[in-house]
């Protein structure tokens, strides 16, 4: 069985380098695949075409590999920890509060990049996530349902603050605000590149480390205590890595949802997450599912751009509706 999983792994990750090369060719000035071929192996022939597959398209791609692997992994550690297969990072407002701190820091200063606007992700995202467990308490039973329905309601008050912030705001900034806030991954260079993968690469190792840790948490908190894990200090550590994973993607590509929602669910009909090849497959598909969302934001409209954030909500609003027909239909 586990031979069989890590040859999934495998499979999926050949398909997510053909995912990335195929998405290299599409665009505003479409390229044959010969020449990106030739573009990725230092021959190719037209350096025009060239400067786009390199400056343009390949860190974009990047990051949409990495936005979704990002927010896959987030969606898994909220899942696992809540044992509450409907969490993700907009619904326990995480989001909300990353891209509050991220307007609130654009507003002031003006500044629309560099590691700083990250900063701002952090601390606004950090700050949802302390109110959540200080609203949940220290009691373990009902502290899930609360935090879930806190998130929700934290979500919304962000959201709402961060819209009266724009209406203040001169109007040639919300414009700028309101497309970042909607995602996008036009912004993409090679200089801030290494943040988003320094910070998905160490979370998922160090999920990786505690998964026998995340394993004894879909147990139940009664449960993980009795095998000796402090779980109160467990979650925070959780929740904290899932804060930084979102608050970092959102300073970078803005508002994407449901990512960390529906790759989970999906990994989870083919192999089980608590095992190493279950996280790689959760990780690699969410990075395989937002390069072809990138693609289409690309081809749907002809010269423009369609919001990733737009995507990713009508798609996951449908998987999000079946999922709650299907469950019911079961119980």
């Amino acid at each position: 069985m586990q031979k069989n999983n890590y040859a999934a792994v495998i499979v999926t990750l050949f398909f997510g380098f053909t995912s990335i090369f195929i998405a290299l060719s599409f665009g505003a000035a479409p390229s044959k695949f010969i020449d990106v071929y030739h573009s990725l192996i230092g021959q190719g022939h037209d350096p025009f075409i060239e400067r786009i597959i390199w400056q343009l398209r390949m860190p974009r791609t990047l990051l949409a590999f990495l936005a979704g692997s990002g927010l896959a992994i987030a969606g898994l550690i909220l899942q696992t920890v809540t044992r509450n297969p409907l969490a993700d990072p907009y619904l326990f407002g995480i989001s909300s509060g990353a891209s509050f701190g991220v307007v609130c820091f654009m507003t002031i200063t003006g500044i629309s990049a560099g590691i700083s606007m990250s900063a701002a992700a952090f601390v606004g995202s950090l700050f949802t996530m302390l109110l959540l467990v200080f609203i949940a308490g220290r009691a373990s039973r009902g502290q899930v349902e609360t935090m879930l329905l806190a998130g929700v309601a934290l979500s919304f008050l962000f959201s709402a603050f961060t819209s009266l912030l724009l209406y203040f705001s001169d109007p040639q900034a919300i414009t700028a605000i309101l497309f970042w806030t909607l995602g996008s991954f036009a912004r993409a260079q090679w200089a801030t590149l290494w943040l988003p993968a320094l910070v998905i690469l160490s979370c998922t190792a160090i999920m990786m480390g505690f998964r026998r840790q995340l394993n004894a948490m879909l147990l139940g908190d009664e449960s993980a205590v009795t095998l000796g894990i402090p779980v109160q200090r467990f979650r925070l550590l959780m929740l904290i890595l899932s804060s930084l994973i979102t608050a970092v993607l959102v300073a970078m590509c803005g508002g994407i949802g449901f990512v960390g929602l529906m790759i989970p669910h999906i990994v989870r009909f083919f192999v089980s997450q608590g095992t190493p090849s279950g996280l790689m497959m959760t990780a690699l598909a969410g990075g395989i599912f937002m390069v072809w969302v990138d693609v289409l934001s690309r081809i749907l409209l002809t010269n423009q751009e369609l919001p990733i954030g737009v995507i990713t909500s009508a798609i996951g609003s449908i998987f999000f509706l079946s999922l709650l027909y299907f469950r019911k239909r079961e119980s």
